[in-house]
């Protein structure tokens, strides 16, 4: 069992996986949201809400692996993409340090892209289409997009609520989407200018990131907005806000302090992103409570509390592999 572990972990490392729960969480909330309140499953078309006459454990499991297999086709794109910058600087990473091949990592890509597919197919026609569009806009941001901080944090917030409506592009309460557009676009923020990346993100080139920000939000907001007749659907307790937007003050200052008050940058940068992810799951269940459906919120608690679990001893797994204790003489 230890070499099998041995073997996997420079996967598990170069997809991220553990930090997949957030994605996972995302999809969830739109599935779960979708069933449990009609007027969002009214508006869907037939060739959509065929999905969720489905057993729910069905279409989950198809969400699940969509939102997985999504994020590590994401994460291991970028680091296969980025082998030669990561020779000179991170060289500790999976490929770059001979613990997997550039011929394996491509194959992982493949297959994590295949198996977001097939996963999108048990959400409806509309969710295959959404899963093409996401997964060429994380083409288009790891090519392009990322290498001008201005447009790729706009491009990353894209990406999170594409992803998140793929259960179902034609959702109408689209508040909790934007809050995830806005919680990816200040986790990318603090990460790169905790991480020193280059291109420096200066804080003109913030302004124009949040004015990008700005935009698409007012895009989805007025495509909320015709769909359900108002800034903020009547079906919808307004009190449902509260618990996310406290959540979103507790983020705010949690990365305030980490990049004022943290030491060692890259370790912050890492911690900021880790728990993003946790916040992330958080919002879903925050929404979940604050309109009422609570088995859908105890669905989602229960996820997040797995991840958590999860990431915790995931980690402490892998140092104990890499860097087995020993005694002294």
């Amino acid at each position: 069992m230890p070499a099998l572990l041995l073997r996997l972990t420079p996967i598990f490392h170069l997809t991220r996986i553990t930090m997949g729960f957030a994605a996972v969480a995302n999809v969830w909330f739109v599935i779960l949201w979708t069933r449990v309140v009609p007027v969002e499953r009214d508006m869907s078309p037939p060739a959509h809400v065929h999905a969720s006459h489905w057993p729910l454990w069905i279409v989950l499991a198809g969400g699940a692996a969509y939102a997985l297999g999504l994020f590590a086709f994401a994460t291991a794109l970028n680091d296969t993409l980025d082998v030669r910058r990561d020779r000179a600087l991170n060289p500790s990473r999976p490929i770059p340090s001979g613990r997997l091949s550039v011929e394996t990592a491509a194959w992982l890509i493949a297959l994590t892209l295949l198996t977001a597919m097939l996963g999108s197919v048990l959400l409806g026609l509309g969710a295959v289409l959404m899963a093409l569009l996401t997964a060429a806009t994380v083409l288009f941001y790891n090519a392009v997009a990322r290498y001008v901080p201005s447009f790729g944090l706009v491009a990353l917030g894209l990406i999170y609520g594409a992803h998140m409506m793929t259960p179902n592009p034609y959702l109408s309460f689209v508040w909790p989407v934007l809050l995830v557009m806005a919680h990816s676009l200040l986790v990318g923020a603090v990460t790169h200018r905790l991480a020193r990346k280059r291109p420096a993100l200066t804080w003109r080139v913030l302004l124009v990131a949040c004015a990008g920000g700005l935009f698409w939000s007012g895009v989805l907001l007025y495509v909320g907005f015709m769909r359900s007749g108002a800034w903020w659907p009547d079906w919808v307790p307004l009190y449902a806000a509260v618990a996310p937007l406290l959540l979103a003050l507790g983020f705010v200052a949690y990365a305030w302090h980490k990049a004022r008050l943290t030491p060692d940058r890259v370790r912050a940068a890492d911690k900021v992103r880790r728990y993003g992810a946790v916040w992330v799951s958080l919002y879903a269940v925050a929404w979940m409570l604050g309109a009422g459906h609570l088995r859908s919120g105890a669905i989602l608690g229960a996820l997040t509390l797995v991840g958590l679990i999860g990431i915790t001893l995931l980690r402490e797994v892998y140092g104990l592999i890499e860097h087995p204790v020993g005694y002294r003489r």
